[in-house]
């Protein structure tokens, strides 16, 4: 009965999990097979019938919005190749000093470390096989809605706001610019899609500012991470999840943040049942194959995460590997 109401709660809600329903997120695509962010590791994802496909985004220097999991280009493209004299004085590549165009002549690889030049994860798809695309925003929709078109799925979309306290520095209103586009094409009206920032500003704002009815995602993250100006520690508390659901409907927490070692076991950091007292959901992130939890099996993790803490959805680069009960 409790679990029936938290999901009643939400209105704006495409899914509520209980214990037969899992919501499936293929996070940047289908990373584990092909580089992420691509439109082919989008089109790999849906076959699996995910729930959702999730594009990271960043505007260029002419304010289109990119699919790019980080606000530079050198860990998964060959841009030190082809424009070796656009680094800023920190030696990186930054998207918004480039044009769609510009970005369109990159190749995209498989992510690598730039100390060492090799593959983060060295058994995934190899460097400099075949020829991958930076994709716009709206060649990613469009892909996504071609394909429900023509299978009769109802995929949906969710993307992350990236970086916006950056943007804004250099004069772009990045959340304005996905709204603005997710409007334009029905998901304001479909409610098939979530937006997710770890920025609470942006979400504050898609709340208050553009009274969006897509529901909104707090990702937390560590502080360590500055993935934005925001104390991540008090999201973590009971206090803070209070205060998150004043303007979201669920959070994004990684999966060491719910879950520990404790006494030779994993078990509840009390994350995800704080959560639930303020009728949150809770999507973790992420689930991959090289990074399970030592000490368990990925049969165990699923267990642990789907059936004991019962939390709502998974980001997954396996998104085929995850189970849906």
């Amino acid at each position: 009965m409790k679990l029936l109401l938290q999901c009643a709660a939400l209105v704006f809600l495409v899914s509520c999990n209980s214990e037969s329903e899992v919501t499936v997120i293929a996070h940047r695509g289908a990373p584990g097979y092909l580089p992420e962010h691509t439109l082919e590791g989008a089109a790999m994802a849906h076959a699996w019938d995910v729930d959702y496909i999730e594009p990271d985004l960043v505007l260029t220097k002419d304010d289109h919005l990119v699919i790019l999991h980080d606000h530079h280009l050198d860990t998964t493209t060959n841009v030190a190749k082809i424009y070796p004299e656009r680094s800023r004085e920190d030696g990186r590549f930054y998207a918004v000093d480039f044009t769609l165009n510009e970005l369109k002549t990159l190749n995209v690889h498989e992510r690598i470390d730039l100390k060492t030049g090799r593959k983060v994860f060295p058994n995934r798809f190899p460097l400099n096989k075949s020829s991958f695309r930076i994709p716009s925003f709206k060649e990613f929709i469009e892909l996504v809605q071609g394909l429900n078109k023509t299978t009769g799925k109802t995929v949906g979309i969710y993307p992350e706001i990236k970086k916006p306290e950056f943007h804004l520095k250099e004069g772009k209103d990045i959340t304005k610019a996905v709204i603005k586009i997710m409007r334009e094409y029905g998901y304001e009206e479909s409610k098939n899609a979530f937006i997710q920032s770890f920025w609470p500003r942006s979400l504050k704002r898609l709340k208050e500012e553009f009274k969006t009815g897509i529901p909104l995602i707090q990702l937390i993250a560590d502080n360590s991470w500055k993935e934005s100006s925001a104390d991540y520690s008090i999201m973590l508390t009971n206090e803070g999840q209070k205060k998150i659901a004043k303007y979201a409907q669920g959070i994004g927490p990684a999966i060491h943040q719910i879950i520990g070692p404790k006494s030779g076991e994993w078990k509840s950091t009390g994350v995800v049942g704080n959560a639930r007292k303020h009728g949150l959901l809770i999507h973790a992130y992420t689930h991959r194959i090289e990074q399970i939890p030592k000490g368990l099996s990925e049969k165990e993790l699923f267990q642990l995460l789907f059936k004991e803490l019962q939390i709502d959805g998974i980001f997954s680069d396996f998104a085929d590997r995850v189970p849906r009960s």
